[in-house]
C-alpha cells in the first residue's frame, strides 16, 4: 500500500510541522490489525515528529482504529480503518495540520467553528473509492483540531461491514452527529455549515465579524465561469473577491475529462487544482467554503453577505453558480437518498457490487454511468424518457457492446420502492404502451442533467422558467451591475470549454462597465 514515493513524500512534507504528533492505536484483536501496525510503523520511521508505539495503546478504540494526538493532548481526529486509497491524503493533511501546518479552511469559517460551544461527534463512512469523502472528513478534522468540543471518525465501511449494516448506509459519505444522521451524499464545507447553522441558530450572532472594503467585482462562483471571470477582472487592476463553495466547482465531479481543448486527457481533481493555482497568482480575496446568503441592492452596488456573517459592498457582480444535479422528483426518491438512491456513480457504485441497479438517463452522464456501473454490479438497466438516447455515438457503442447492460427507451419513471429500509424496486411508464412496468433492483443512478443554482439571484434578476439566468452578448442581465456566466445562465451547451470562455467574457463586461460609470 505504501511505496518509497508516498514515504518520501511523507517525509518531505514534515518539514512543515512545528510540534510533533503521536499515532495512537486500539487495543485487540483483528485479522487486519498486523496490516494497520505495519501501516503507522512505515508513516511514522518517515520523521521524529511523528511517534507510534505498538505497544501503547487505547482501550476505548477498536483493534483498526487509531488516533492523533499531540503532545498528550487529544486532537479529536479518529480513523477507523487503514486510510489508503483517496483518505490517504485526509491522513497526511491531519498529522500536517495536528502538527501546526496552516489549515486550510477560511479564516471566517474557523472563527465561526471556533465560537461552538457544544459538544459535536461526527462519525463520517467512507469507501477509500470515493472521491466526494476525503472533502468531508479533511473538512471535519480541520473542524476538530480548531474546537476541543468537536471529534470526527473516518470509518472505512469495508473495514466495519456490522456498522454500515445498522445504520443501513448504501452511500458515502455518510455523516452522523451524535449518533444521528446529518448528511449524506456529495457535501461540501459550505453545506457543512448551513447545516449546523439550521441546528444551532444562535451559532452565527456569537461572533463580530471583520468586514471586507468595498470590492470592484465579486465573483460568486469558483468553477471555470468564475475562475476565468476572476482572473481577467483581476488582470486589469480591478478590486476582486471571489465566493466559492469549493475551486472548480462541479468539475471536481468529473473524472476522466477528454475535450478540454489543447488538453487530450485530465480529469476533475487536477483541472480544479489548476484553476486555483492560476486564481492564486492574481491579487484576488478568495471566500472559499463558504456561501453567499443575501445580495441586495444598496447605495454604490450591491451588498454580498456570507453563511459566516461576514458583509461587504461591490460595485458589480458576476454570477457563475453553476447547477446541480437535477431530481427525477417522483415519489420514493428524496426519501431514499443513501438507501438505494444515488447520484455519484464512482462513490456509492461498490455498495451494490453484484447486483442488479437502474441508471435513469440516456445522456452522456447517464450512458457514462452505466459503462462504470458495469464493471461493478452484476445488470445495468438504462431508462432514457426520450425514444432516443441522448449520448454521444461512441459511449452508446460502448454501452451496446457490454451484455450486462440493457437500454430501455420511452421510459418514464413513476416511483422507486423499498422494502421499507432499502430500495428495491422502480416503476416506470412504457410512454407507447401506457402500462406500468417495474424492475426489481437494489439502486437507482439518476443522471438526468442539471438545475440552474440561481435561487440566491432571483430576487435581483430576471430568470427563465427554467431557473436560468437571462445574458445578452455580454453576458449582461437584465441588472446593470449585474453579470452572469457558466451553466447557471441561458447560454447554450453546458461545457468546459464555453464556460470559461462566458467566464472571460463576463469579466470583460464587468470591467467596461466600470469604466463607463466612473
Amino acid at each position: 500500500m505504501l511505496d518509497q514515493g508516498l514515504l518520501d513524500a511523507v517525509k518531505s512534507y514534515s518539514a512543515n510541522m512545528t510540534r510533533p504528533i503521536q499515532l495512537v492505536i486500539g487495543a485487540g484483536e483483528h485479522d487486519k490489525r498486523a496490516e494497520l501496525v505495519d501501516f503507522l510503523s512505515k508513516i511514522a520511521g518517515t520523521t521524529d515528529k511523528i511517534q507510534f508505539d505498538a505497544s501503547a495503546v487505547d482501550s476505548d478504540l477498536s483493534p483498526m482504529s487509531f488516533k492523533i494526538t499531540t503532545e498528550n493532548r487529544e486532537t479529536g481526529i479518529v480513523f477507523s480503518g487503514i486510510p489508503g486509497g483517496h483518505e490517504f491524503t485526509s491522513l497526511i493533511l491531519a498529522i500536517l495540520q495536528a502538527g501546526g501546518h496552516t489549515l486550510k479552511l477560511d479564516e471566517d469559517i474557523q472563527q465561526l467553528v471556533k465560537r461552538i460551544q457544544e459538544p459535536l461527534k461526527f462519525q463520517t463512512f467512507v469507501s477509500l473509492s470515493c472521491h466526494n469523502c476525503p472533502d468531508v472528513v479533511q473538512a471535519l478534522n480541520q473542524f476538530a483540531i480548531l474546537n476541543d468540543h468537536i471529534e470526527n471518525e473516518m470509518i472505512d465501511g469495508g473495514v466495519f461491514p456490522e456498522l454500515v449494516a445498522e445504520k443501513k448506509i448504501q452511500g458515502v459519505p455518510a455523516v452522523f452527529l451524535n449518533g444521528k444522521p446529518f448528511a449524506n451524499g456529495k457535501v461540501d464545507t459550505a453545506k457543512i455549515i448551513e447545516k449546523l447553522q439550521e441546528q444551532y441558530p444562535d451559532l452565527l450572532s456569537a461572533g463580530d465579524e471583520p468586514q471586507l472594503e468595498t470590492q470592484d467585482v465579486t465573483v460568486i462562483g469558483g468553477g471555470p465561469a468564475g475562475a476565468a471571470a476572476a482572473i481577467y477582472t483581476a488582470r486589469k487592476g480591478l478590486r476582486v473577491a471571489m465566493v466559492a463553495d469549493r475551486i472548480g466547482g462541479q468539475v471536481k465531479d468529473t473524472q476522466d475529462i477528454e475535450n478540454l481543448i489543447s488538453i487530450p486527457l485530465t480529469n476533475g481533481n487536477t483541472l480544479a487544482a489548476n484553476l486555483a493555482a492560476h486564481i492564486k497568482e492574481y491579487n484576488i480575496t478568495v471566500k472559499e467554503h463558504v456561501s453567499v446568503t443575501k445580495l441586495e441592492e444598496v447605495e454604490g452596488g450591491y451588498q454580498v453577505t456570507l453563511s459566516t456573517g461576514a458583509t461587504w459592498t461591490s460595485r458589480t457582480l458576476i454570477l457563475a453558480t453553476g447547477a446541480k444535479w437535477r431530481k427525477l422528483g417522483v415519489k420514493g426518491e428524496d426519501e431514499n437518498i443513501g438507501n438505494g438512491v444515488a447520484y455519484c456513480p464512482h462513490c456509492d457504485g461498490p455498495f451494490f457490487k453484484g447486483k442488479d441497479i437502474a441508471v435513469v438517463g440516456g445522456g452522456n452522464s447517464g450512458i457514462e454511468a452505466a459503462l462504470d456501473l458495469a464493471g461493478i454490479v452484476k445488470h445495468v438497466t438504462v431508462l432514457e424518457f426520450g425514444d432516443a438516447l441522448r449520448a454521444d455515438q461512441v459511449l452508446i457503442d460502448k454501452a451496446e457492446a457490454r451484455d450486462n447492460i440493457t437500454i430501455i427507451k420511452s421510459a418514464a419513471t413513476t416511483e422507486i420502492t423499498t422494502d421499507g429500509n432499502k430500495v428495491n424496486a422502480l416503476v416506470y411508464q412504457d410512454r407507447t404502451s401506457g402500462e406500468n412496468q417495474t424492475l426489481p433492483l437494489s439502486a437507482v443512478f439518476v443522471q438526468i442533467g442539471l438545475v440552474p443554482n440561481s435561487e440566491i439571484a432571483k430576487a435581483l434578476v430576471a430568470t427563465t422558467a427554467q431557473g436560468e439566468i437571462e445574458i445578452d452578448a455580454k453576458c449582461r442581465t437584465n441588472k446593470p451591475g449585474i453579470f452572469a456566466c457558466g451553466d447557471v445562465t441561458t447560454v447554450p451547451y453546458k461545457q468546459i470549454n464555453i464556460a470559461m470562455g462566458e467566464g472571460s467574457k463576463a469579466g470583460l463586461s464587468a470591467f467596461e462597465y466600470l469604466m463607463m460609470n466612473g
